[in-house]
């Protein structure tokens, strides 16, 4: 017994001694299957970092204590999967459930429309567009009194575009809007034109803020004359004549999609989509063209979330 012990022992040695000095390495032995638990190292601060955040990005607001608590439990007892963080975005995104404001769908359909006028109208409050819409109202009903039908069909034209625009939450909650058609109101009214004076500015601005880009010189040339002289040219594959049909060629191409895509991310991560990020984010949001389908993809990932 203590014979065979000893040369037990023994061998033991041998194979050190080889290890060392014969420049023998160990086998590595790589065991499939056993990832590492990496969300179960993640703390809760970060996790109520991470929903804090997308409250303020989906609903335009904090949580609530109860809020809080209520999803940072469900997203740490689900282990912080992407399908958990799902759950909880599409509570803010879809549910009908009051809350002390209103439902978590109006907030989130409200905080849109405010993002939306902050990338087209500077952020224009409602009261302001009221005011506007409130004076050509005004002033077509004064033009219908006074006989000037012509005045009358362009105010009442004009201040029927701002009510639009104030509509643009709502319509867009009720499915009577899609964000493609909102993006149309935002440039299509008295307010756009204000900011983007001229013809040359409303160019520049209506490339810039859908696409992230300013037009190449042909396109430029097309859109000028169709705007300034109601010359008809052909914008992404659509004709165009007028300041109507220029803004849907605007909306109505894929360029457009890219674009929706690129601001969530600037929005949401201040940088651009990758290649591959714009494709993905695209993939979906170009059938649904919902802008939830984009949010959804940021806002589940590791990244976003801070882990």
């Amino acid at each position: 017994m203590h014979c065979n012990r000893k040369i037990h022992v023994t061998l033991q040695i041998a194979c050190f001694m080889c290890l060392v000095f014969s420049g023998c390495k160990p086998e590595t032995f790589v065991f499939e299957d056993n990832a590492i638990p990496h969300y179960d190292e993640i703390s809760t601060i970060l996790v109520q970092n991470y929903v804090n955040r997308y409250y303020i990005d989906l609903i335009g607001r904090e949580p609530n204590d109860l809020e809080m608590a209520r999803d940072v439990q469900i997203l740490e007892e689900g282990d912080l999967t992407a399908s958990i963080r799902l759950q909880v975005l599409d509570v803010l995104m879809t549910s009908t459930d009051s809350t002390d404001q209103s439902t978590y769908t109006t907030q989130y359909h409200q905080k849109l429309y405010t993002d939306l006028k902050a990338r087209f109208l500077e952020g224009a409050s409602d009261a302001l567009l009221e005011s506007r819409y409130g004076l050509l109202r005004g002033m077509a009903i004064q033009d219908s009194l006074n006989g000037n039908f012509a005045g009358y069909t362009i105010n009442q034209a004009a201040s029927e575009r701002l009510r639009l625009v104030l509509l643009c939450d709502e319509d867009l909650e009720s499915n009577a809007l899609t964000v493609r058609e909102a993006c149309g109101r935002m440039l299509w009214n008295s307010i756009y034109d204000q900011i983007n004076m001229n013809s040359f500015n409303f160019i520049q601005a209506s490339f810039d803020d859908l696409y992230q880009r300013f037009p190449t010189q042909a396109e430029f040339d097309v859109a000028y004359g169709v705007i300034e002289n109601n010359q008809p040219g052909i914008l992404f594959g659509t004709s165009a004549q007028d300041k109507p049909s220029y803004v849907d060629a605007l909306i109505w191409n894929s360029e457009w999609d890219e674009g929706m895509v690129r601001w969530q991310y600037r929005t949401m991560l201040a940088r651009d989509p990758s290649d591959q990020e714009t494709l993905e984010g695209m993939s979906v949001f170009s059938t649904t063209i919902s802008v939830a389908d984009i949010q959804r993809v940021v806002l589940i990932s590791d990244e976003y979330a801070g882990f």
